[in-house]
């Protein structure tokens, strides 16, 4: 690891902020998707089981339809044989009024009687016919009402059923609708406090070159925190921290409990390889060991270990892709970030 250099470049590179941005952007959608899936899911189970029902009532509503056929052909079959035989009856006693003439002339006569009994008898089998199939009649009748009745209640309760299953995808709409608002707030929330508690950090450190602001996060160079390929603290780096940690506290006491918000802390180091004494394997290694070393001191101030992380990137992000010291000693730093959680 290069000593630091005495030149400082204070240009601002938005290239890391972009992937940051883009990366909580990303992060929402999935956590969007993935309650946008649940939902779904407990949709798809409720909506399995009402299809479930429907088909039990269609196949219900279908017997009893095809019952309902059967009983109306029946009663159509059953008015034709009483229709023929009120039509053989009034036959019947058109024939039994003219004969009632004959008996009557008949009887006069004293000739005919056998005929007149004859026919009487018929007119009373013939009635009887009449009486049953007219009693038939009015139990078909009773059969069919109760199977409109039974068809209606199904109807309601198809009706029903349909009804509730709007009804629930309106709810999921609805709460997919006040999550989105529920986070947007929770968004701007934390960005108001972060504004605070940047400004709070620009008036304690003050405008110094190895302290830059970039987009949502405050960069450090390495070198203010630490010597060449070591992860311990310098006392000049130390008294920073010290101001550090004194706005932190002020800005965790304002912030409502309820916002799920972090301090992270990322190390980061240039691409040249450790020497081969050094107590680590990898800068990947000596990033994140500096980015715990900073927590460590920040939670020995006072500020919570719940509102903090330490993240080692190693070389992989650097904010100058050059191979020049400058870029170098540019790409060594410690970065601070206000972030959800």
């Amino acid at each position: 690891m290069a000593l630091s250099r005495s030149r400082r470049d204070s240009g601002m590179n938005y290239w890391p902020g972009f992937v940051d941005a883009l990366s909580t952007l990303v992060l929402s959608v999935i956590f969007l998707l993935t309650v946008f899936m649940v939902a779904q899911f407990f949709l798809s189970q409720e909506v399995a089981g009402k299809d479930t029902a429907l088909n039990r009532l269609n196949a219900q509503i279908a017997r009893l339809s095809a019952m309902l056929s059967l009983e109306r052909t029946g009663k159509a079959d059953l008015e034709d044989e009483v229709a023929k035989l009120r039509a053989s009856l009034t036959t019947a006693e058109g024939e039994r009024d003219r004969l009632r003439g004959l008996a009557a002339g008949a009887q006069k006569a004293n000739v005919g009687t056998a005929e007149v009994g004859t026919l009487h008898s018929r007119l009373d089998i013939e009635k009887q016919a009449t009486a049953r199939a007219v009693a038939q009649i009015e139990i078909l009748n009773e059969q069919i009402s109760a199977l409109r009745q039974q068809i209606a209640a199904l109807d309601a309760a198809l009706g029903a059923s349909q009804q509730k299953e709007k009804q629930s995808e309106l709810h999921i709409a609805d709460l997919g609708q006040r999550l989105n608002v529920a986070l947007a707030r929770r968004v701007q929330e934390l960005s108001r406090y972060r504004s605070d508690f940047f400004g709070r950090l620009r008036e304690i450190l003050g405008n110094r070159p190895d302290i830059r602001v970039v987009d949502d996060r405050f960069v450090f160079q390495a070198e203010l925190f630490f010597d060449s390929g070591t992860a311990q603290l310098r006392p000049e780096g130390r008294v920073e921290l010290d101001k550090l940690a004194t706005a932190l506290i002020d800005v965790e006491k304002q912030i409502p409990a309820g916002i799920p918000w972090v301090l992270r802390v990322d190390g980061h180091t240039d691409v040249r390889p450790l020497t081969s004494n050094s107590p680590f394997k990898s800068n990947w290694e000596l990033s994140a060991a500096r980015a715990i070393s900073v927590v460590r001191y920040l939670i020995s101030k006072g500020v919570s270990p719940q509102r903090l992380v330490a993240a080692g990137f190693g070389e992989f992000q650097p904010i100058d892709p050059g191979h020049t010291p400058e870029a170098y000693s540019r790409n060594r730093r410690i970065e601070l970030k206000l972030t959800e959680r």
